[in-house]
């Protein structure tokens, strides 16, 4: 069997593993923050619901939402399509896995989940001071939002990406990507600097996800190895094809206009889900990254 069917069965009996795993959020997770950003003053979030949202405040994405809480943020749950209205009187915009259909399963969730008008608002809003934190997963997720982050110069695989090179081997799963300062998988910005050594980030796991290529002037935060691929049509082995990944990352940041963009192509890497899937897994740093992500794009972190 050549190399390349090798990686493309590593990374589908990757993908039945994670398909086992739970999808509800850890009830038990720690979200208390010792000393936080904004105790006085607490910016706006706004967390989109309005596009068939695999993640809600709510739902999948409590655990988030529960930690920023308690760092000084005011989250307010979107139902409506994005316009200027809708957004003027925020400070950050988060969109977790929205999707093109109600049913993740359906042909028809891989369509946009936002109109061009909606990508030509949140542009001139982000361009006008704006910050967007902009989460896609694996496929459907990705071509659901490829329409968005492509107004923002950001390129969506749409695929399953694994990483031979920098794995997580415990869990013997070539798409939960380990990215630290000992790979050099970890891009060097004030999210991954933090204010100080305690906020720091040495260790980072995704847990499923797509590539991203950021355009001129973006930082990739965490930088997938030579080795990376990307399997397009994972879930049907019959079908899959693949290509490198090389050069591309699961996550970036970009300054756009007087605004700031976060872009992230894997979801759980940023909530808890039972059974340590997430920020809840033990030894990573992934609860401390969504807390300097958000400080960054509130302008805490310069």
């Amino acid at each position: 069997m050549s190399s390349r069917c090798l990686l493309i069965l590593a990374l589908v009996a990757a993908l039945e593993i994670t398909a086992t795993g739970q999808q509800q959020p850890d009830s038990n997770f720690d979200a208390s923050v010792t000393h936080p950003a904004y105790p006085k003053t607490h910016p706006r979030i706004l967390f989109d619901e309005a596009h068939n949202n695999f993640h809600t405040a709510a739902g999948r994405y409590k655990p988030f939402v529960d930690l920023i809480s308690n760092d000084g943020y005011q989250v307010v749950p979107n139902k409506q399509k994005f316009a200027t209205e809708t957004l003027k009187e925020f400070q950050v915009l988060v969109i977790a896995n929205a999707l093109g259909s109600p049913n993740v399963d359906a042909p028809e969730a891989s369509d946009p989940a936002f109109t061009q008008s909606e990508c030509d608002a949140l542009r001139e809003w982000v361009r006008n001071g704006g910050a967007l934190l902009l989460i896609a997963d694996h496929a459907p997720a990705g071509a659901a939002a490829a329409i968005l982050s492509a107004s923002f110069g950001v390129e969506m695989s749409k695929a399953y990406t694994g990483d031979p090179a920098n794995f997580q081997r415990i869990a013997l799963d070539v798409s939960w990507i380990m990215y630290s300062r000992e790979n050099k998988a970890l891009g060097d910005h004030a999210i991954t600097r933090g204010r100080d050594d305690s906020e720091r980030i040495n260790r980072v796991l995704s847990f499923t996800g797509q590539s991203l290529k950021g355009p001129q002037g973006s930082t990739p935060l965490l930088k997938l190895s030579d080795a990376a691929y990307d399997v397009f049509d994972g879930s049907k082995p019959q079908q899959a094809r693949m290509s490198s990944a090389a050069g591309r990352s699961q996550a970036l940041a970009l300054e756009f206009g007087k605004g700031r963009v976060v872009v992230f192509g894997e979801a759980a890497m940023l909530t808890a889900q039972e059974k340590n899937f997430g920020m809840n897994y033990p030894g990573i740093d992934n609860r401390q990254l969504a807390l300097n992500v958000m400080h960054w794009l509130t302008g805490l972190l310069k």
